[in-house]
């Protein structure tokens, strides 16, 4: 059948140091986790409710106290580690459905409704670092104390007195990160939106590749489709300069500072990844007249434009990126056909970052297993402790 096997016999795709091409790592890269990520909407989190998210195969409990605050620690419970998404909350704390072991917001062990034989337990699990803004609750998966130092993307628009109009979709895709990222901005697949014509014009007028960001420039008519004329002043806005950035892990676009998005990715796996677009729009003509709607009345147009006009065309991105992943995983070995330079260039970015992380992972095992100069070791109340500890 020659080099490229397309039987049923195949291996599955190689993994990151298996990989021998762009493509393949940035297929399997996941995502650095030192950065804020969405986890849920917020309107998807009750009061008194928990739910699992899933972090790159982590999973972590989100709950909602009855303080209205949200909190976030790795989903298991310390004694016999059933995740504690199949608990419940009472107050402030989340308890286990097994013994009953219950957690405060640090991840303090506080109560413990059964005989403790005598043994006095000491027991914290990781908690992660939670933000709302937006509608969305972000969390900060990695390490804590970079929390600081890397910021929520800050959205002026949508934060002054007089926001812009905006709303969030999002979505549950059955592909890798990295084709979202491809998608998103690539419009040479305007053939897949035919019927809704979001945009019109492929023409790349400029790349530029950095350390941590791909910004793009295209020549393209954004909201194409003859509906939408009815909406938007095309002499004010003639929608043809659309720039578009991949700001790791992030990505933004700007077509006439008319309508703006934010693309947050949260990978879950290999062939998962949730979506969440968050769209803002300067303003909106009052139809059939050369009068501007007020931002109050552009809301609900919003959210009403977003559920039956741009929740289907999204839709068939999901179906196109799921598609291209079982296309994938069957002919992975496939030879390379790809002609848009902004692929190359985002798949680069991708696997750098990725290979940062990773070697950044390796550095702090070695400097954990290197002790430090002078340090002293244990004692013998502490390594008693310890012991009973392990014991319990």
């Amino acid at each position: 059948m020659g080099k490229h096997d397309y039987g049923h016999n195949k291996p599955a795709p190689p993994s990151f140091d298996e990989a021998n091409n762009l493509r393949q790592r940035a297929r399997v890269a996941g995502m650095d986790p030192n950065y804020w990520y969405p986890a849920l909407m917020s309107r998807d989190l009750a009061v008194g409710a928990v739910k699992e998210v899933i972090f790159w195969h982590r999973s972590f409990a989100f709950f909602r106290g009855q303080d209205g605050v949200v909190r976030a620690m790795e989903n298991r419970c310390a004694h016999r580690n059933l995740k504690l998404t199949e608990g419940q909350v009472e107050g402030c704390t989340l308890r286990c459905a097994y013994h009953g072991w219950a957690y405060d917001g640090e991840g303090c062990l506080v109560d413990m409704p059964h005989n403790d034989f005598g043994k006095k337990l000491k027991i914290a699990l990781e908690t992660f670092p939670v933000a709302e803004r937006y509608g969305m609750i972000f969390f900060f998966p990695g390490d804590p104390a970079l929390s600081s130092k890397r910021e929520i993307p800050s959205i002026p628009e949508i934060e002054g007195a007089d926001p812009w109009a905006h709303g969030v979709l999002d979505f549950h895709w059955h592909g890798h990160h990295s084709m979202i990222l491809d998608n998103v901005s690539d419009f040479t697949h305007g053939y897949l939106h035919r019927k809704w014509r979001p945009f019109e014009g492929d023409q790349l007028l400029g790349l530029e590749e950095g350390d941590d960001q791909v910004l793009l420039q295209y020549n393209t008519k954004i909201a194409a489709a003859k509906i939408m004329d009815v909406l938007i002043d095309r002499k004010s806005h003639a929608g043809t300069s659309h720039y578009s950035c991949y700001q790791y892990p992030y990505q933004w676009s700007n077509t006439e500072e008319f309508v703006k998005h934010w693309l947050f990715l949260r990978p879950i796996d290999e062939r998962n990844t949730m979506v969440f677009f968050l769209f803002y729009y300067s303003d909106f003509k009052v139809p059939f007249l050369p009068l501007k709607l007020p931002r109050k009345l552009m809301t609900p147009l919003v959210r009403l434009g977003h559920e039956y006009l741009v929740r289907p065309l999204f839709n068939e991105d999901g179906w196109a990126v799921q598609k291209e992943q079982e296309g994938y995983d069957a002919h992975w070995d496939a030879p390379l056909a790809e002609v848009n330079p902004q692929v190359h260039a985002y798949q680069r970015l991708t696997v750098r970052k990725w290979e940062a992380y990773l070697e950044s992972q390796k550095l702090n095992q070695i400097k954990r297993k290197k002790p430090a100069r002078g340090a002293a070791k244990p004692d013998a109340d502490a390594r008693e402790q310890n012991s009973e500890n392990a014991d319990a």
